[in-house]
């Protein structure tokens, strides 16, 4: 990919789009680029999408591409609640 625009955690294998984004928001921007996603994955036994998910991920740019480096997966809601509750905690 060579534009932050373009990324993406949205995944279709025949014909089904089993990862759904359903948000992004870039955090930092540069040669290191972070962006936090809100997305579902879909359930084939139930046919229907899961509960909402959030990954972080982090790109490095080079030659004018962006190549993943690292993710980190927040699987639930209740998970989130307390990373932001240690965030405050810490003064952050």
């Amino acid at each position: 990919m060579s534009a932050i625009d373009d990324l993406t955690v949205a995944y279709s294998e025949n014909g089904v789009e089993t990862v759904k984004e359903l948000d992004k928001k870039v955090l930092t921007k540069g040669a290191w680029t972070t962006i936090m996603f809100k997305y579902q994955d879909w359930n084939a036994t139930t046919q229907v999408y899961g509960p909402e998910k959030f990954t972080i991920r982090r790109y490095q740019k080079k030659a004018d591409k962006y190549m993943l480096k690292s993710k980190f997966t927040i699987s639930s809601i209740d998970q989130a609640q307390k990373i932001i509750e240690v965030l405050k905690e810490w003064g952050a």
